[in-house]
């Protein structure tokens, strides 16, 4: 049976072992046969968070090292990254995330599932989580080191927002492409 019709993987790297070429605090880079790829240290994942309420949903923006720029994001941060936190689960995580980084605390979180953002570079998966029941407790804007912008968007008005940024030279993070796609179809 071959991958296509639903059977097992077929690339000839597969069983190939993997190694790690570097590792820092956060992230390893690795290689397995001709395939090179990054993946968080120590088993961390990320937790992504779209916080809805009113018909309106909350954007962070900030600077990204990697991007040389600002950009738009949905809530996002590591899970049982901190001293004490290993064995955080995804929804404390979220909870933590979204008041730390918009200042918004939420009385329901939903996990919706993981996700993979590149699975052809990144091994990384997140957890998604829907933030519901949103209560202004801060002004947010992330911990120290952090300069975080706190954007509350009307949904109906969400691309045209995301285009305005864009113009601006702001980077847009692909998870923004879930909460867009019905103006892409």
């Amino acid at each position: 049976m071959s991958a296509q019709s639903g059977g097992p993987p077929t690339d000839p790297d597969q069983d190939k072992p993997e190694d790690i070429v570097w590792q820092g605090k956060f992230i390893t880079a690795k290689t397995r046969g001709r395939w090179e790829y990054v993946g968080r240290a120590r088993g961390i994942r990320a937790a992504a968070i779209v916080a809805v309420e009113d018909g309106h949903v909350l954007l962070v923006e900030q600077y990204r090292i990697p991007l040389g720029q600002r950009c738009l994001e949905i809530p996002a941060g590591l899970i049982g990254d901190e001293d004490g936190k290993q064995g955080e689960a995804p929804e404390a995580a979220a909870a933590r995330e979204l008041e730390e980084e918009t200042g918004y605390r939420a009385d329901n979180i939903e996990n919706l599932g993981e996700f993979y953002s590149s699975p052809g570079m990144v091994s990384e998966c997140f957890t998604l989580l829907k933030a519901t029941g949103l209560t202004k407790v801060s002004d947010g804007g992330g911990v120290d080191g952090e300069d975080i912008r706190v954007h509350r968007v009307e949904m109906a008005k969400l691309a045209e927002f995301v285009a305005e940024k864009r113009a601006e030279g702001c980077g847009i993070d692909v998870r923004l492409a879930m909460l867009l796609a019905p103006t892409f179809i």
